[in-house]
C-alpha cells in the first residue's frame, strides 16, 4: 500500500493538472462565451478522447517494455526500446496529425454536430489535432520517466504548464478575443511545454539513457514488441471512444441543450475520476517492473491494495456528487444556462453510482497490460464499445435517461471480462514451466 501510494499520488496530481487543462478551457469558455460555445467544445469531447486517447495509450504501451527491462536491470535493452519508441512516435504522430486535420470536417458532419455550433467545434478540435505532436512528446517522455520510477517530474511540469495554460486562456480569449480557437491553442502550447520539460529531465537526469549512435538503429524485433504493447493500448482507448462517439452523436441529436448539460457533467466527472486513472497508471508500471523481476507473488498484493483504495474513494465521491452536483456543474455553466442543472445532476449522479466498477476497469486492465498481455486487455474495450453503442440506439426511444446509463453499462461489461482475465494471466505467468521463460533478467 505504501509503495503504491508513494508512486500513485504524484501520478494522481499529474492527472489532476492534465484535466485542469480541459477544466480551465471549459470553465472560461462557458462563463465568458456562453452556452453555445460550451456546447461547441463539448460536442468534440468524444472524438477528442478517441484521438488523444489513442496517443496516450500508444505511448503508455511503449513504456511497458521499458519498465520490464528496468525491473530486470537490463539497461542495454532498455535504451534500445526507448530509441525505437522515439522512431515509432515520430512516424505514428506524423500520420495521425495529417489524417485527423484533413478528415476533421467530415467527422464532425458524420457526428450530426448541430449547425449552430459546427464552425466553433471545427475551430477547437482542428487545433487540438494539429497539435498532436505535443501530446506524443509529453506522453512518451512522461511514460518513460514513470517506467524508471519517477512519477514526480511529469507532475512538476504539468503544474507549470497548467499555470501557463490558464494565463494563455485569459490572454487569448479575454484579451485577443480568439474565441474557442484560443482555448485550444493554449492547451496545445501548454502540453508542448510539459513535454519539453520531461524530455530535458530524461536527457540530463538518467545516465542509463545515454545513447550511442548504434542505439538509434531501427530494430524490427524491438519495434514489433513495442507495437504489440502500444497499439493494442491505443486501440483500446479508440475502440472505447468509438462507443462514446456513437453516444455523443445520439446526444447531439437531442439538441444543443442536452449537449451543454452533458458537457458540464462530463467535465466534473472526468476531474473526479482522476484517481482511478492514476491507479491504472500505477498498476501498469507496478505490473511491468514486477514481471521484469519475476516477482509474481507481488502482483496480487498490489491489486488488493489498489482495490481497497478504489472502494474507499468511490464511496466518498458518491456522497460528494449527491450533495454537490449542482454547484460543481455551475463551474462550467453561466447563469443563463442554470436551467440545465437537473439534467446535469441526473447524468453526473448516475455515473457516480457506478464509479467503483470504473475503478476496477483501470486497475485490472492496466495490470494486465503491465504484465505483458496488452492484446487481451483490448477486448475489454470492444465490450465497452458494444455496450455504449447499444445504449446509443436506445436514446431515440428512452431519451436522455438512456444516455445517462451508457457509461455504467460499458463499465460493467468490461469488468465481467477483465477480472477473470487477470487471474488467467497471473496463472500463465506463475506456472513453473513458464516463469523461467518470462524472466527478463540479463544473463550473468
Amino acid at each position: 500500500m505504501r509503495l503504491i501510494l508513494s508512486f500513485g499520488v504524484p501520478v494522481l496530481f499529474g492527472y489532476l493538472f492534465q484535466q485542469l487543462y480541459n477544466v480551465v478551457d471549459t470553465a472560461i469558455v462557458g462563463k465568458t462565451l456562453g452556452g453555445a460555445a460550451l456546447a461547441a467544445v463539448g460536442s468534440t469531447g468524444s472524438i477528442n478522447f478517441l484521438v488523444v486517447g489513442f496517443c496516450a495509450g500508444v505511448c503508455g504501451g511503449f513504456a511497458i517494455p521499458v519498465a520490464q527491462q528496468f525491473g530486470a536491470g537490463n539497461y542495454y535493452e532498455l535504451r534500445r526500446y526507448v530509441t525505437n519508441g522515439v522512431w515509432l512516435c515520430a512516424l505514428i504522430g506524423t500520420v495521425l496529425t495529417a489524417g485527423t486535420v484533413l478528415l476533421c470536417p467530415g467527422i464532425l458532419a458524420a457526428m450530426d454536430t448541430p449547425a449552430d455550433i459546427f464552425q466553433r467545434s471545427h475551430a477547437y478540435i482542428g487545433t487540438i489535432f494539429a497539435g498532436l505532436p505535443a501530446y506524443f512528446l509529453y506522453n512518451f517522455c512522461a511514460g518513460t520517466l514513470r517506467s524508471l520510477g519517477d512519477s514526480r517530474t511529469p507532475v512538476i511540469w504539468l503544474i507549470v504548464s497548467s499555470l501557463v495554460n490558464i494565463a494563455l486562456d485569459m490572454l487569448f480569449i479575454l484579451t485577443f478575443r480568439m474565441d474557442v480557437f484560443g482555448a485550444a491553442l493554449a492547451t496545445v502550447l501548454a502540453q508542448g511545454l510539459a513535454g519539453v520539460g520531461c524530455l530535458v529531465r530524461l536527457l540530463r537526469g538518467y545516465p542509463i539513457l545515454k545513447t550511442e549512435r548504434a542505439d538509434w538503429c531501427w530494430d524490427r524485433h524491438r519495434m514489433g514488441e513495442l507495437c504489440l504493447m502500444g497499439l493494442p493500448m491505443g486501440l483500446q482507448y479508440s475502440i472505447t471512444a468509438i462507443g462514446s462517439v456513437m453516444m455523443q452523436t445520439a446526444v447531439n441529436g437531442l439538441g444543443t441543450v442536452y449537449v451543454t448539460a452533458v458537457t458540464a457533467a462530463s467535465k466534473v466527472s472526468m476531474f473526479l475520476c482522476c484517481p482511478f486513472d492514476a491507479m491504472g497508471c500505477t498498476m501498469a508500471t507496478y505490473g511491468g517492473q514486477n514481471v521484469g523481476a519475476a516477482r509474481w507473488e507481488r502482483l496480487h498484493q498490489g491489486v488488493r491494495a489498489c482495490v481497497g483504495l478504489a472502494a474507499g474513494y468511490a464511496a466518498v465521491i458518491l456522497a460528494v456528487v449527491f450533495f454537490c452536483a449542482e454547484p460543481l456543474s455551475m463551474l462550467f455553466l453561466d447563469e443563463a444556462s442554470a436551467g440545465l442543472l437537473p439534467l446535469s445532476r441526473q447524468y453526473l449522479l448516475t455515473g457516480a453510482l457506478f464509479f467503483f466498477p470504473l475503478a476496477l476497469i483501470n486497475i485490472f486492465r492496466f495490470m494486465i497490460q503491465g504484465m505483458g498481455f496488452s492484446p487481451l486487455a483490448t477486448l475489454a474495450g470492444v465490450l465497452e464499445m458494444a455496450a455504449r453503442a447499444a445504449l446509443a440506439l436506445l436514446v431515440p426511444l428512452f431519451g436522455f435517461t438512456a444516455a445517462c446509463f451508457a457509461s455504467p453499462a460499458a463499465w460493467l461489461m468490461a469488468d465481467a471480462f477483465l477480472i477473470p482475465a487477470y487471474f488467467h494471466c497471473y496463472r500463465r505467468l506463475a506456472r513453473p514451466d513458464l516463469s523461467g521463460a518470462r524472466s527478463l533478467a540479463p544473463a550473468k
